[in-house]
């Protein structure tokens, strides 16, 4: 089965800005629910169609299946709005890429930095910009912002 092993973080300050690598992104989620979700995106001139599964912490099943530009755009036109929108830089430090989500639309204001892992128990060496970590805080989880945008949280719960 398909792993994705995951962590993420919000971004305490602009130490990782540099020249790196970026994209924009355009997602919407086809469902929703605690156990499953089937996402659309558009990252540059590439698209997917994603399902991920429940998580367990860091880890949870993933199948990603590349499509027709054109699709997605058509697929991303039968999501529930708001689309999750940001601009994704990628950050390579000590072998690994972090990616910092800065995100536009209904969810400007929040950024995440994610790193990918080949097991649960990989060590990562937290770089200064990193903050509070919420792999496990659903609220974080981009299918969740889709539902509940980061501007419509009260100022306690960021």
């Amino acid at each position: 089965m398909p792993l994705e092993i995951e962590r993420k973080f919000l971004v305490s300050d602009d130490g990782w800005r540099g020249d790196w690598p970026q994209s924009m992104i355009r997602q919407g989620y086809l469902t929703t629910d605690d156990s499953t979700t089937v996402r659309v995106r558009t990252d540059g001139d590439r698209a997917t169609l994603t399902v991920k599964g429940g998580s367990a912490g860091a880890v949870r099943s993933e199948y990603e299946y590349a499509i027709p530009i054109e699709h997605a755009r058509e697929m991303l036109q039968l999501c529930r709005p708001p689309l999750i929108e940001k601009v994704r830089h990628r950050v390579p430090i000590d072998g690994l890429t972090w990616e910092i989500d800065v995100f536009t639309g209904d969810n400007a204001g929040l950024v995440v930095a994610e790193v990918e892992l080949t097991h649960p128990r990989q060590p990562v060496t937290l770089p200064p910009w990193v903050g509070r970590e919420v792999t496990d805080d659903v609220r974080y989880r981009n299918s969740y912002l889709a539902r509940h945008p980061f501007r419509s949280w009260r100022p306690a719960a960021a």
